[in-house]
């Protein structure tokens, strides 16, 4: 393995793992690449074939009436062309496949299909929100599903699912547990899905563990264009006791902004109202739509799971963003979704780069190297990463949730700032949870 490494950056994540023959302890530094322009396939072969070609999988919807994460895909090809104009990944080249799921999940399940005829190794920073199809198939062919966006539970239960943040559970708990503290009457407007089913539990832990009574839950379509009723009926929840200031907190992804637009002109005669929400229903881009410091977030906490885009953490990625994907607007470096394909590849490349130089690149090995106990550093990002099947929160139906660590943000004057610094470790609030 040695002579064939790659240039490194200048961000460093750490790995270390046991040897599955139970001797060796390896330690290995490994560069966070990234990001780029484009779309389609990253020239090369098919990976775990005998040759010098790793082939992976990134999958996002794309142009549809929903959610819709496009950086996600465009910084995993732009991770590949970065990392193999140093050489590729221990030597070997890097090829991604994208794939468009359009939050269908038929479409979903024709991903997983595609990365078993490709003969992918692992499925890396990617965003669905039908794990039911699309897990069944990875699992049958043993394909790691490494970084999710975390936005359904079976991305904290499958034995290959490697998450790398706390999705929904963790920012939600935290969340819950910043407004009970200062809010009155708190109502959760959510999306009437299965994935949404889960969110109501987890607000609740938060808002519990602080003692404070269960939020309202009012539910939406995924798809609606307008919020006037939710927006309407969130504030008489809010408003329902003089005495405390209410508050709301809408979780509808990327339809966050569409509600809103409604909830502000539904606010004009309760501005005592407080919003509060998750990064990836809200980010900078959306705060500036929407009015910036005379706009409905102004004062609003945000919990997220990585540092502020401003912190000095991200400035490897940025710059990489600067020098390689300067004009794809797909690529928002304060997206979470970006941030999460970002961390993703940082996990899959330092266990390659943890491989024995003997040891084809396949998902199984891939997989063994997770199994075994590989620690991986994010540079400050996250805490270091190990996975377990049965950890902490297996008792409350989450054994692979190993990062419970949140960030609390506020926007101050139209930005978005840290509120407190470091991370937040909800596991205790989420050990009370009920996540269905």
């Amino acid at each position: 393995m040695t002579g064939r490494r790659p240039t490194r950056s200048t961000f460093l994540p750490d790995i270390s793992r046991s040897a599955r023959a139970g001797v060796r302890a390896v330690t290995a530094m490994v560069a966070c690449a990234s990001l780029a322009a484009g779309c389609g396939v990253v020239p090369g072969i098919t990976g775990g074939s005998g040759d010098d070609t790793i082939t992976v999988m990134t999958w996002a919807p794309s142009d549809t009436n929903a959610t819709n994460k496009p950086g996600m895909p465009a910084l995993a090809l732009a991770y590949a062309r970065h990392v193999n104009a140093q050489g590729g990944i221990d030597g070997r080249k890097l090829r991604v496949l994208i794939c468009n799921d359009h939050n269908d999940s038929v479409d979903a399940a024709k991903c997983a299909r595609r990365a078993v005829k490709e003969n992918v190794v692992a499925v890396v920073g990617s965003y669905s929100q039908h794990a039911d199809s699309f897990f069944p198939v990875l699992e049958g062919a043993g394909i790691p599903y490494i970084g999710g966006y975390g936005i359904t539970s079976n991305e904290f239960t499958s034995p290959l699912s490697y998450p790398v943040n706390g999705g929904q559970p963790t920012l939600l708990a935290g969340l819950g547990r910043e407004l009970s503290a200062g809010c009155g009457p708190v109502t959760l407007v959510r999306p009437d899905t299965i994935a949404g089913d889960a969110l109501p539990g987890l607000i609740d832990s938060g808002l519990q563990a602080g003692g404070h009574a269960p939020a309202t839950d009012l539910r939406a379509a995924e798809d609606a264009t307008e919020f006037t009723a939710q927006a309407e009926g969130a504030l008489r929840r809010a408003t329902s006791d003089s005495s405390k200031q209410g508050c709301v907190v809408p979780a509808l992804g990327d339809r966050t902004s569409t509600f809103m637009d409604s909830f502000r002109r539904a606010r004009e005669n309760h501005p005592e109202v407080r919003t509060g929400t998750v990064l990836g229903s809200v980010d900078q881009t959306v705060i500036d739509a929407s009015g910036g410091p005379s706009g409905p977030y102004e004062g609003a906490y945000i919990t997220g799971w990585y540092p502020v885009e401003t912190d000095e953490r991200w400035d490897e990625m940025k710059r990489v963003v600067r020098e390689q994907a300067f004009s794809d607007t797909r690529i928002d470096p304060a997206d979470a979704g970006v941030q999460t394909t970002w961390i993703a590849y940082t996990v899959f490349q330092a266990v390659v780069d943890g491989l024995s130089g003997d040891d084809e690149v396949t998902s199984t090995t891939v997989r063994q190297a997770l199994d075994d106990g590989v620690e991986v550093g994010t540079g400050g990002l996250t805490p270091t990463l190990r996975w377990r099947f049965q950890d902490r929160l297996a008792s409350v139906g989450l054994p692979r949730l190993v990062n419970t660590n949140v960030t609390l943000q506020v926007v101050r004057d139209g930005r978005l700032v840290a509120a407190r610094k470091g991370f937040i470790d909800v596991t205790r609030t989420l050990e009370g949870s009920e996540t269905g």
